[in-house]
């Protein structure tokens, strides 16, 4: 019995030595089968990466000698209304009325925008012309008509006229606006004095500036914030023009109830302004005496030494009709909205949007 006692410890010690080597070998197989499994999906991996490249450089290599190009995400096939009857048959006063631009300016357009917008052709479809996409993004924004009613004219599928159009306003937004709105140079400021005073009768002016408003669509949130003074839902846009009615500086995105001078205020317009910079120094002579060139503005704009306000609309209309009583010439201009761009508003019908017309 005390033998047996003795040799117990040793047995246990037996066991878990034949356990712990078990259970080592057991790991050591499992790791093993771990590593083969893993160098095989490695090599199948690595073959198969092999074989696209081979079939890439087969492809680039061997030109097939068919030019079948398929496309099945759009059923529509037809483009002879743009191919034949815009590009051969439109006349000047169609491009006028259909593209708001005449065709030698479309083309312009065109040339401009071909760094963002052009495309390569591939082995499964022809891209889409350059021409062409400017072209729907255009129609739809002169005309505002629905997507599915340009992609029967210009034989294209409905999402690929609603690409377009962004496509064409991001590129226009990002090649063209810092070529066109900036502040003028001093060259272009006297230039702009001499049109305000050859077409308009107003001295010592370089600029109108004025809100315009935009409609949109219910949003969905904050809706009161959107409500203009005339009741519908729209967003605020401060343009600056010069003499000849060419914008120079934009301010938008301001919810329809936001106040005039609230705008002006949180504009570069009013720094740049504040600062002198509408003027050469020295300033120029007027009536004998230095003074800054000013801008005309909207009655609900605040009086600055380089902003002049309108009348009111009663006393506007009074001074009117003042001067058809004295037998005096009236001012060639209508107000200073419409010399800052209503017509714009007008000519594209986009900006309709919410009011009648479609999203």
């Amino acid at each position: 019995m005390a033998d047996e006692d003795k040799l117990r410890p040793l047995m246990f010690l037996m066991t878990y030595l034949l356990m712990k080597r078990r259970r080592d070998i057991n790991n050591a197989d499992t790791q093993r089968r771990n590593e083969v499994q893993r160098r095989i999906r490695h090599r199948q991996y690595f073959f198969q990466r092999q074989r696209r490249m081979l079939m890439m450089l087969t492809a680039r290599d061997v030109r097939c000698s068919c030019d079948i190009r398929t496309r099945p995400w759009t059923s529509t096939e037809c483009t002879d209304w743009w191919e034949r009857v815009v590009m051969t048959e439109f006349q000047p006063s169609d491009w006028l009325e259909k593209f708001r631009m005449s065709r030698e300016t479309f083309f312009f357009l065109c040339g401009k925008l071909k760094p963002r917008l052009a495309r390569q052709d591939t082995h499964f479809r022809r891209a889409l012309p350059l021409e062409k996409r400017v072209a729907v993004a255009l129609w739809r924004l002169a005309s505002n008509i629905e997507y599915r009613t340009i992609s029967g004219l210009f034989g294209v599928g409905s999402s690929t006229v609603c690409k377009c159009v962004r496509d064409v306003c991001h590129a226009i937004v990002t090649l063209l606006r810092p070529v066109y709105l900036r502040s003028p140079s001093e060259q272009e400021v006297e230039d702009s004095a001499r049109h305000f005073l050859s077409r308009w009768g107003f001295p010592h002016c370089v600029g109108a500036v004025a809100t315009l408003h935009t409609a949109i669509l219910t949003p969905s949130a904050n809706v009161t914030n959107y409500a203009n003074p005339d009741g519908w839902l729209s967003v605020v846009s401060q343009v600056t023009v010069n003499g000849l009615g060419q914008f120079w500086d934009v301010c938008a995105g301001f919810p329809g109830s936001t106040e005039p001078t609230a705008i002006l205020q949180n504009s570069a317009l009013w720094a740049l302004a504040s600062e002198g910079g509408l003027s050469p120094d020295p300033p120029p002579s007027f009536m004998g005496k230095p003074l800054r060139y000013v801008l005309l503005g909207e009655p609900g704009y605040p009086l600055q030494p380089w902003l002049m306000k309108a009348y009111s609309k009663k006393e506007e209309e009074d001074d009117v009709w003042r001067r058809r009583k004295e037998g005096s010439r009236s001012p060639r201009g209508s107000s200073t909205s419409d010399l800052c761009g209503r017509g714009a508003w007008r000519r594209w019908r986009c900006f309709a949007c919410g009011r009648g017309g479609n999203a």
